[in-house]
C-alpha cells in the first residue's frame, strides 16, 4: 500500500519545493492567526501553484466559518479542507454539501478513550488525522511536536482512513509506521528549524528515513 505523506504548515518557494522533491503527496497551508504557520490565503494560492500534478493541496482551518472558508477555497483552490477545530458530524457534512471537497477530520488523541469520539465521523468525514493532544495552556490544536502513544490506534478498526500526525521527525517515522496502520503521515514542527520556519534539510532528511523505514518494512 502506498503512504500518503503530508508536509503541513508551509509558507515559502524553498520548502514547497523540499517537500515535492522529496516526494509528498500532500502538502498543506495553515489558516489559523494563532499558529506561526498561518499563512494568507492569496499567498498560499500562489505557492500551491508548483504542487499542481505533483501533490494535493489541503486547507487546515479550526473552527473556521463559512465566510472563511469561501475566501480560502476562492484562493487556494484546495483539493482537501481540514477541519483541526472542534466540528460537529453536522458540521462536517455542511462543509462538504457546501464546497464540495472531500474534508480531513481532525482529532486530538492521548488515550484509548479518544478514539469513541470518532465512530460517529465515520463516513462523514472521508479521511481522519490523528494528532496528541496539546500541552496545557497551548493555543494551538496541532503542531506543537508532542507525540502520544501510537498503541492505542491498535483496536481501531482497520477499515478507518487516517494520517498519523505529532511529534513525527526523522528520528521516529520508523516505529510509528511499525506501531500502526496508517495510510499517511503528516509533519509539520518535525522538519522545522523554529516554530513555522521550515528547514530543507530537515525536510530531506525526513522522506531519508520514511524511505528507509518502507524498505524494512518490505523485507
Amino acid at each position: 500500500m502506498s503512504l500518503d505523506i503530508k508536509i503541513c504548515g508551509l509558507k515559502t518557494d524553498d520548502a514547497v519545493a523540499a517537500a515535492l522533491d522529496g516526494g509528498a503527496t500532500h502538502i498543506g497551508f495553515i489558516f489559523f492567526a494563532k499558529s506561526p504557520r498561518n499563512i494568507d490565503p492569496v499567498e498560499a494560492g500562489r505557492l500551491r501553484k508548483a504542487a499542481i500534478g505533483k501533490a494535493k493541496a489541503v486547507a487546515v482551518t479550526v473552527d473556521a466559518d463559512n465566510a472563511t472558508l469561501d475566501a480560502i477555497v476562492e484562493a487556494l483552490e484546495p483539493d482537501f479542507l481540514q477541519l483541526h477545530g472542534h466540528e460537529s458530524v453536522e458540521r462536517v457534512a455542511e462543509v462538504k454539501a457546501c464546497f464540495r471537497l472531500p474534508v480531513i477530520k481532525a482529532f486530538a488523541i492521548r488515550e484509548q478513550s479518544d478514539l469513541d469520539q470518532v465512530e460517529p465521523y465515520i463516513g462523514v468525514a472521508d479521511f481522519f488525522l490523528f494528532d496528541a493532544k496539546p500541552p496545557k495552556g497551548s493555543e494551538l490544536p496541532g503542531g506543537n511536536g508532542i507525540a502520544f502513544d501510537w498503541q492505542v490506534l491498535s483496536t481501531l478498526d482497520g477499515k478507518v482512513p487516517y494520517m498519523l500526525s505529532g511529534g513525527l521527525n526523522a528520528g521516529n517515522i520508523g516505529e510509528a509506521l511499525q506501531a500502526t496502520n496508517a495510510r499517511g503521515i503528516d509533519i509539520s514542527s518535525g522538519v522545522e528549524s523554529a516554530p513555522g520556519v521550515k528547514d530543507v534539510s530537515l525536510i530531506k532528511e525526513f522522506f531519508q528515513a520514511v524511505r528507509a523505514a518502507q524498505s524494512v518494512n518490505a523485507v
